[in-house]
């Protein structure tokens, strides 16, 4: 399991150096062409790290929220409303991040 854990870490520490590497090379092309430099990089990549970091957190939320849901409605049919509203207020949380991107990008 460790082995799986490492491996997926490095997958992702990959392609996030990778995503960095070419905004910084768009970034530089565009700065020796006189548009928008590393402002409206940094401007793209808040707001995908907004709408990245709100969907995992949500994600994670979700499966551990949702687990607990379906254990205690197999026991109590009637907890289905509540445990319903828990899951829509974690889902909020991914929409709040959708929003602070496209805020991000607007501006």
């Amino acid at each position: 399991m460790k082995a799986v854990k490492a491996a997926l870490f490095a997958l992702i520490a990959l392609a996030v150096l990778a995503t960095a590497t070419i905004s910084f090379a768009s970034a530089a092309e565009a700065a020796a062409e006189g548009n928008a430099g590393f402002g409206e990089m940094g401007k793209l990549l808040g707001a995908g790290m907004a709408i990245g970091f709100a969907g995992l957190g949500a994600g994670v939320g979700m499966g551990t929220a949702s687990a607990a849901a379906i254990g205690a409605m197999a026991e109590k049919p009637e907890v289905f409303g509540r445990t319903l509203i828990y899951i829509v207020f974690i889902e909020a949380i991914a929409i709040y991040g959708l929003v602070i991107s496209f805020m991000l990008i607007m501006l």
